[in-house]
């Protein structure tokens, strides 16, 4: 994924300034899928609309610009979001952490994974909160596609944990039968 299929899919949900959207990356957007600062935001959204992918549609005071996504930038999201999965280039950190556990002794790789699962833990308790708040008063715009996302967050943080207390397992008896 790039920054400018993210800009391009919350321009395609609503237009918005170079600073609204910078905004964007500074909650849930930034927290859980993509980080991006104004300083790249900025120019993403010139070099967009150089190639008319966006427009812009409105300018205010102090050089602010409404940028809108265009029928190209609509067809290159479409594109994007209905290409199959796992096209993009990976970098995980928290997966590749995983695979390196192998590096520490064992009762510092459940050390490890005791804070996995209280991680996990608590962002289960955020997600759950903030999805109790969206069913209590349903939203529209961008807030209902972050319904979605927050459910899959929430499962995906949920399989996290679960596996977290598995891998614990799994060292425990290792290291059992290593020792005896």
């Amino acid at each position: 994924m790039s920054l400018s299929h993210a800009l391009l899919g919350l321009l395609a949900i609503e237009p918005a300034s170079g600073y609204e959207l910078s905004k964007e990356f500074e909650r849930d957007l930034g927290r859980y899928a993509w980080q991006a600062g104004h300083t790249s935001v900025y120019p993403e959204l010139i070099r967009m609309a150089e190639q008319g992918l966006v427009e812009v549609t409105h300018e205010g005071a102090r050089r602010s610009r409404t940028y809108a996504v265009t029928d190209k930038g609509r067809e290159e999201l479409r594109e994007w979001l209905l290409a199959p999965w796992g096209q993009g280039v990976v970098r995980n950190e928290q997966v590749l952490r995983l695979f390196l556990l192998e590096a520490l002794e064992p009762d510092e790789t459940v050390t490890a994974l005791r804070g996995l699962v209280e991680h996990a833990e608590g962002r289960i308790s955020e997600l759950r909160r903030l999805r109790e708040e969206q069913d209590a008063e349903p939203r529209q715009g961008r807030d209902t596609l972050g319904q979605l996302a927050a459910e899959y967050g929430l499962r995906q943080y949920q399989a996290t944990h679960d596996w977290a207390l598995w891998a614990i397992e799994h060292v425990n008896k290792r290291q059992g039968s290593d020792s005896a």
